[in-house]
């Protein structure tokens, strides 16, 4: 019996929840390249912090990626059995149970264990897709295949689309004066309450443009008008944070309003701050300015992204895991690979239920059967396609 097929899922999922990694992930890191060393494959760790392995039938064929990432959010929080006990049941509880350690051990089982007869199985963890998602950004400039899997917990549905998730600030100018005598300032604050109003308006407008380039009749329209993706639905604009003056006596002369952006193709990150500071501009009081840019405008966003529902890959998996096809419920590093070849995301365990919140939080559980199927049914779909 090879070491592939003595794979203990469940043991590598356990170790891999016990061992912190919201503040570093080298441990984790060290954890996934010992366990593909004691398997027989040679994993690099690249200049973004990633790690790589192969596996390689012959040069003819097509490449498969298996993707997911080892960060979690903080805080840590224990692997243990959901009724509290030590001896692990189906369910069990702790931070990255299902995002992503869930996923992470049911594609490296996928991984080790496929009988490959043409192509080559790549598998690419990332170590910072809760954060900045450099490590993907990375991977999108050095990799390319015909297909990727991204773990992430979907409840073992086949999910072909996400909407992308980047944020902002609207930076508001005003004049700074007394507060004695504010009519010899422009307070940047008092513009604040246009300027929100606005961004709500945002998508409404943005669907009016959009009716009237297309020759379409611009009538009255309501928050209905939003412009809806066929999969994805609307975008959202939210604005999630305000600060601004300096004194309790003084007029400010700037406010910064933050945004959370979940966009739906075809906006992208790199248009969307002009598109929306021309629209803002509209609603300004006389004698202020503003700007619009994006928080860390170097790092890579998660852009939207859907994959066609017929694609081999989409097919395949769904056919071994028997699971909808459907969109997933948040940004995902999915949105980095897409572009070069259609894309999945799939995985055991998740992202909420029926009482809230599961992944990031501290009930966050996955279900071990869950683990189980998705490696087989990803193991199975690697072996169709390879």
């Amino acid at each position: 019996m090879t070491d592939a097929e003595t794979f203990d899922i469940d043991a590598f999922h356990r170790e891999a929840v016990q061992t912190p990694s919201h503040d570093s992930v080298d441990e984790m890191r060290d954890l996934l390249v010992d366990t593909l060393a004691d398997d027989g494959h040679e994993a690099t760790v690249d200049e973004a912090g990633n790690v790589l392995a192969s596996r390689e039938a012959n040069e003819d064929g097509s490449h498969l990626v298996l993707n997911t990432h080892i960060d979690t959010v903080p805080p840590h929080v224990p692997y243990e059995a959901a009724d509290g006990s030590s001896t692990a049941g189906d369910v069990v509880r702790g931070r990255g149970a299902c995002d992503a350690k869930g996923p992470l051990a049911a594609l490296l089982a996928a991984f080790l264990r496929a009988e490959l007869s043409t192509g080559r199985l790549t598998l690419a963890v990332t170590p910072d897709e809760e954060t900045h998602q450099s490590g993907a950004g990375h991977l999108e400039e050095t990799l390319s295949a015909d297909g990727y899997v991204v773990g992430e917990p979907t409840d073992l549905d086949v999910c072909t689309a996400a909407r992308g998730q980047f944020e902002g600030r609207v930076t508001i100018h005003g004049e700074s004066a007394h507060a004695s005598d504010p009519a010899d300032g422009a307070n940047a604050i008092r513009a604040a309450a246009p300027i929100m109003q606005a961004m709500e308006s945002y998508d409404e407008r943005e669907a009016l443009s959009a009716a009237e380039s297309d020759g379409e009749h611009s009538e009255p329209r309501d928050a209905t008008a939003t412009p809806a993706h066929e999969t994805l639905g609307r975008p959202t604009l939210t604005p999630s944070m305000i600060e601004g003056g300096e004194a309790p006596n003084q007029v400010p002369a700037e406010c910064t309003i933050t945004f959370d952006r979940r966009s739906v193709p075809p906006e992208t990150s790199d248009e969307f701050p002009e598109r929306l500071e021309a629209h803002l501009r509209q609603w300004l009081p006389e004698g202020m300015s503003l700007d619009v840019s994006l928080v860390r405008p170097d790092t890579p966003f998660p852009e939207a992204f859907e994959t066609d529902r017929e694609a081999t890959l989409v097919q395949t998996l769904a056919t071994e895991c028997g699971g909808a096809i459907r969109p997933f419920g948040a940004a995902t590093e999915a949105a980095h690979f897409a572009p070069d070849a259609p894309t999945v995301v799939f995985g055991p365990g998740v992202l909420a239920d029926e009482e809230g919140a599961v992944a990031h939080s501290d009930r966050e559980y996955v279900r071990r059967s869950e683990i189980h199927e998705a490696a087989r049914a990803v193991e199975a779909t690697v072996e169709r396609l390879l």
